[in-house]
């Protein structure tokens, strides 16, 4: 029999060109891990976490150094989804439509992969809820005519005091966000953003170190409904402390809240909440990593932030993503034709596979993936 899917791969490639030029900005920001091809789904895939190394005095002795023993430590994730989108059509169908058939099965092949694209990009936005600290004003577009850019020079602000590597910095923000940036005078006349590339072709240049992207899946954070807590220890909080206990207040704080603490001139920073309360007070709250930035003070007051569109800055080696084509039995299952098609641009590689059916012939585009944010620390949200 011949290889029927060869004859349509022009038809597939032609629906890839349309539908991965849309605005899926997380993507191509994260690391691609090709780890995954030997995982099946919900198999643990671990990699080791080195842990700090204190320092040390330098003492004369008659022998070497005797360092104290270190326990490594490892991070895991897994192949959590194994999804496809699929379409069929009936003979008397294709013969009806005559040459519109192939602009038609075109637009589906496009349509299914940009199904599976949304749904890879909606995963990776939701790891919005495990970001170190976040910056900016909820509920307010950022790259006002005021502060401008000043956004961006603070959340690497956040990042290199978090000691995240900065040598491939990422930001992924909305369109709301991207519009504001985009009428900044200062990056769209030429003399002084020193390319015309934003004003003629309305693409954003890199700044401050970050590759600015747009997204259309950036999540809207809704937040708990917490009022009236306080900090709860005699002794206090000392910096890099994580678990915070909370008392006195009402309602609810759910991951991604932001935290933060509202005694004056004690504490400017805006924490993540990694992991919330139920309500009714006198709880643990998580926050994530580092933590505190600065001394809490028992009964401190703290505050939920509202609810905001979060927009992210991170290192690409701060979110992984795991990816790879549906796993088929050995030799194969019912399927006449499997193939292949791999984007260049983001290293996406959907399996499409044709099953002959009566009277009917039936396609499927599958992807398997999974998104974890393995350095908190490597991430921080921008507010809007």
């Amino acid at each position: 029999m011949a290889n029927t899917l060869t004859n349509l791969i022009p038809t597939i490639f032609a629906a890839k060109d349309i539908v991965l030029r849309e605005l899926a900005g997380f993507i191509p920001a994260v690391t691609l891990d090709a780890s995954g091809e030997a995982a099946a789904k919900d198999q643990t895939i671990r990699w080791p976490v080195v842990p700090a190394i204190a320092g040390g005095n330098i003492t004369p002795a008659a022998t070497g150094p005797d360092p104290s023993a270190t326990t490594q430590g490892s991070d895991t994730m897994t192949i959590s989804k194994s999804r496809s989108a699929s379409f069929y059509w009936e003979g008397e169908e294709q013969r009806g439509l005559a040459s519109l058939y192939n602009t038609i099965l075109r637009d589906q092949f496009a349509q299914a992969m940009r199904t599976l694209v949304n749904e890879v990009e909606t995963d990776l936005a939701a790891l919005y809820v495990a970001a170190s600290r976040a910056y900016g004003t909820a509920g307010t577009t950022p790259f006002d005519s005021t502060n401008k850019l000043a956004f961006l020079a603070q959340l690497l602000k956040i990042l290199e005091d978090n000691g995240a590597p900065t040598g491939d910095l990422q930001v992924v923000i909305n369109t709301t966000a991207g519009a504001a940036l985009r009428t900044l005078t200062e990056l769209w006349q030429a003399n002084t953003a020193g390319s015309d590339s934003l004003l003629r072709r309305g693409v954003l240049l890199d700044l401050m170190g970050f590759a600015v992207r747009e997204s259309a899946q950036v999540k809207a954070h809704t937040a708990g409904t917490g009022s009236g807590y306080l900090v709860d220890l005699t002794a206090g909080y000392a910096i890099g402390t994580k678990t915070v206990h909370v008392d006195t207040g009402t309602g609810t704080m759910v991951a991604g809240d932001i935290l933060t603490n509202t005694k004056t001139g004690r504490d400017t920073n805006k924490y993540v909440v990694a992991t919330g309360q139920t309500g009714g007070g006198d709880q643990d709250i998580v926050l994530a990593n580092p933590g505190i930035r600065v001394v809490w003070v028992n009964n401190d007051p703290v505050a939920v932030g509202a609810a905001y569109a979060a927009n992210l800055a991170f290192s690409r080696s701060a979110i992984q993503l795991v990816m790879r084509v549906p796993a088929m039995p050995e030799g194969g299952d019912a399927a006449d034709d499997v193939t292949t098609i791999t984007d260049p641009d983001t290293g996406i590689s959907f399996q499409v596979a044709m099953y002959r059916q009566y009277r009917r012939i039936a396609y499927e585009v599958g992807l398997a993936w999974g998104v974890k944010a393995v350095k908190p620390e490597s991430i921080a949200i921008l507010l809007g």
